[in-house]
C-alpha cells in the first residue's frame, strides 16, 4: 500500500504543505514508488525556523534532568513502533530486515536513551579562578541527514542538540523521508513543547541553501558527501554560523602479518557489504602484506559467497540492493573503472545477480585484487558493495596507503595489539577499530581531513551544540 504524506511537522502541529509538488519515494526492493511526501518552499522554511526561534528560550532555559526525561519519553514511544518501523526502512532504503531491526530501530532508540544518561552526568557551570564558567546552547540548530542510516543519523544530531538545550530544523534527505514521519510522529505522542522539533521536506535545492543562510539559524549540522559537505560550509560562513560535518570515508584495513587472517579478512568483507556497502565508514580497502594476499583473497572471496543476495525483507538476506537506480550505475561504473585500470575481478562483476526481485537495484558484492594506489576504486568512495585488496611491503608502505585519499573517517588495525595500537596511532583517521573492537556509542564519531569535523555521539556530541561563556566576578 502506498503512504501518503501531505503534512510537515511545525511548532507542535501537523501543517498542511503550501503547495502541491510532491515528492516520489521509491522503495529498491523492486524499483516502484513506495509512498509520496510534499516539496517545502523557501517560506515554509522560514516558518519552521521562527517556530524554532520562539521555543528557544524556554527550552535553553530548561532544567537537564527535564530534558533528559524528554528524550526517553521519546525512545519509548518509538520503541512501541520499532517492528513497524523497521520494515518501513527495510522497503525504503533497502536495508536486509534483520539489520533493519539491528542497526536502523533499535539503535537509534539506544542512542536517544544514552544521550539521556550521558545528560545527567554532564556539568553545565565550573568556576575557573574569579570566574564562572557556562555552557549554553548554541541555539537554532538545522540537521539536515542522509538516507543510507536514516534514522539512526537523525537520533544522533537530535538527541544531542535538545539534550544541549537547542530547538531543531529537520530537513531529512527527500529520497528517504518516511522514517523522518514515523519520528516526527513518535514526538507528537511524546507531547514535545511546541517549536522545540519541526520537520520539513523539500526536492528544491534552494530550500537547503535558505536553512543554511538563515539568519535566524545558529548552527547546521550537515551528513551527506563531501561535495556538498564544502557547499554548506560555504553557505554557512555568511552568517558565521558553527557548522558540523560528517562526510565521506575511503576506509582502510591494515592487516598485519601477525593477525589473525580469517578474522580480519571477514571482519572486513562484512564492514564493506554492510548496508549494500552504502555506509561511510565500510572498511573498503584491505591492506595486506604482500606475500600473504593470495591468501587473504580466497579467504575474501569465499566469504562473500556466503553472504546472500536478495529480496531485504527475507531473514535469510545477507545484502540487499542499492538505494537508487542512480547509485547502482554509479557503483557499475566504479566497477568498470576498475576493470579499465588493470584491477584483478576476483569476484562479483557487472552480471545482475540471480533470485532478486525484479525491478529492483540488485548488484553482486564485487572484489577487487592487486588493486594499484591513485586508481579509481582505490581512492573514490563508491557506496557501494566493492571491496579492494591493496598488497603492502612494509608497515610505513601501509600507513601511507591508508592515509593516501582525501578522506580520514574511519580505519582498522589488525595483529599484535601492542604494534596494532602504535599504528592506530599514526593513522590520521576520526576513529580507529583495534582487532575488530566493536563501535562505541559513547565515544566521538567525526572524521579529518575531507571526511569534516566536528564530532558526534556521546558526551562529545552534546558538546558539540554548547557555546562557553564567562563570568567573570560572579
Amino acid at each position: 500500500m502506498r503512504i501518503e504524506k501531505k503534512c510537515f511537522y511545525v511548532d507542535g502541529e501537523w501543517v498542511p504543505a503550501a503547495e502541491p509538488d510532491r515528492v516520489r519515494v521509491w522503495t529498491p526492493r523492486t524499483g516502484e514508488v513506495l509512498g509520496t511526501v510534499p516539496s517545502a518552499t523557501a517560506a515554509e522554511a522560514d516558518v519552521a525556523v521562527r517556530a524554532a526561534r520562539v521555543a528557544l528560550r524556554s527550552w535553553a532555559a530548561s532544567q537537564p534532568d527535564a530534558r533528559a526525561a524528554w528524550l526517553e519519553r521519546i525512545a519509548d514511544e518509538l520503541e512501541k513502533q520499532a517492528e513497524p518501523t523497521a520494515t518501513l526502512i527495510c522497503d525504503e532504503v533497502g536495508t536486509p530486515i534483520r539489520l533493519a531491526r539491528k542497526i536502523q530501530t533499535d539503535l537509534p532508540i539506544a542512542n536517544l536513551r544514552h544521550h539521556a544518561a550521558q545528560l545527567r552526568r554532564m556539568c553545565f557551570e565550573e568556576r575557573v579562578d574569579e570566574s564562572l564558567v557556562l555552557r549554553e546552547p548554541v541555539g537554532v540548530v538545522v540537521a539536515i541527514t542522509p538516507w543510507n542510516y536514516p534514522l539512526h543519523q537523525i537520533v544522533l544530531k537530535l538527541a544531542a542538540a535538545l539534550a544541549a538545550g537547542c530547538t531543531v530544523v529537520l530537513k531529512p534527505s527527500e529520497i528517504a523521508p518516511l522514517n523522518a514521519y514515523a519520528l516526527a510522529e513518535a514526538i507528537d505522542r511524546a507531547g514535545l513543547p511546541d517549536g522545540v522539533f519541526n520537520m520539513i521536506v523539500s526536492s528544491d535545492p534552494q530550500v537547503g541553501v535558505r536553512l543554511t543562510t538563515h539568519p535566524e539559524v545558529d548552527k547546521v549540522s550537515f551528513t551527506g558527501s563531501t561535495a556538498i559537505g564544502k557547499l554548506v560550509a560555504a553557505q554557512a560562513a555568511g552568517t558565521l554560523k558553527r557548522v558540523t560535518l560528517e562526510l565521506g570515508g575511503k576506509s582502510a584495513a591494515i592487516v598485519m602479518d601477525s593477525a589473525d587472517l580469517g578474522r580480519a579478512v571477514r571482519h572486513t568483507v562484512n564492514s564493506c557489504f554492510l548496508n549494500s556497502g552504502q555506509t561511510c565508514t565500510s572498511l573498503t580497502r584491505l591492506l595486506v602484506p604482500h606475500a600473504l594476499r593470495h591468501e587473504c583473497e580466497q579467504i575474501a572471496v569465499a566469504h562473500a559467497a556466503a553472504l546472500a543476495v536478495g529480496d531485504p525483507r527475507l531473514q535469510a538476506t545477507k545484502i540487499g540492493p542499492l538505494k537508487t537506480s542512480a547509485q547502482l550505475q554509479r557503483v557499475r561504473g566504479c566497477v568498470e573503472a576498475g576493470l579499465r585500470e588493470g584491477a584483478r575481478l576476483l569476484c562479483g562483476g557487472l552480471d545482475s545477480p540471480t533470485n532478486v526481485p525484479s525491478g529492483g537495484f540488485y548488484m553482486q558484492p564485487t572484489i577487487f585484487g592487486d588493486v594499484r594506489p591513485g586508481t579509481t576504486i582505490e581512492q573514490q568512495e563508491i557506496f557501494g558493495p566493492v571491496l579492494a585488496v591493496i598488497p603492502y611491503s612494509d608497515i610505513d608502505d601501509a600507513v601511507a596507503i591508508a592515509d593516501g585519499t582525501p578522506y580520514g573517517l574511519a580505519a582498522s588495525v589488525w595483529g599484535e595489539a601492542d604494534a596494532a595500537q602504535r599504528i592506530a596511532r599514526r593513522l590520521r583517521s576520526g576513529q580507529v577499530d583495534i582487532n575488530g573492537a566493536a563501535f562505541n556509542p559513547g565515544a566521538p564519531f567525526g572524521g579529518m581531513k575531507e571526511s569534516g569535523y566536528g564530532r558526534e555521539a556521546g558526551r562529545f556530541g552534546i558538546e558539540d551544540f554548547l557555546e562557553y561563556k564567562s563570568l567573570q566576578g560572579a
